[in-house]
């Protein structure tokens, strides 16, 4: 079985529209599984340039999927223990949850493979 790694990630700036309103932190932070094929969300790595709590929030198909709190100036590697198929047609975004007006910098790294 051949698979291939896939990446959503770079360093974006973000203005907060609340911490309960996610939204996406850039178009390149989506994906469509392509047809005839299975993804897999393996791990996320994040950091945070604030001095508050922000939380990346991974979105499949409009519903959230997998919640990485963030803290203060801090960063987080979350290997995923739970593995899930997501099948060919779905579409995952990497969305931004903060404070309303918390104005800041987030680094985002997804690592996704295809089987």
């Amino acid at each position: 079985m051949h698979s291939s790694p896939r990446f959503l990630q770079g360093i974006f700036p973000f203005e907060g529209q609340g911490v309960d309103k996610p939204v996406l932190l850039h178009d390149g932070l989506t994906y469509t599984v392509p047809a005839g094929i299975t993804t897999q969300p393996l791990y996320f790595r994040g950091g945070n340039s604030t001095a508050e709590l922000i939380t990346v929030v991974l979105v499949r198909d409009g519903a959230p999927m997998r919640y990485f709190p963030i803290g203060a100036k801090s960063d987080t590697h979350v290997a995923l223990a739970v593995v899930e198929d997501i099948e060919d047609g779905t579409v995952l975004e990497l969305q931004l949850a903060a404070p309303e007006g918390l104005a800041g910098t987030v680094v985002v790294d997804l690592g996704l493979v295809e089987v």
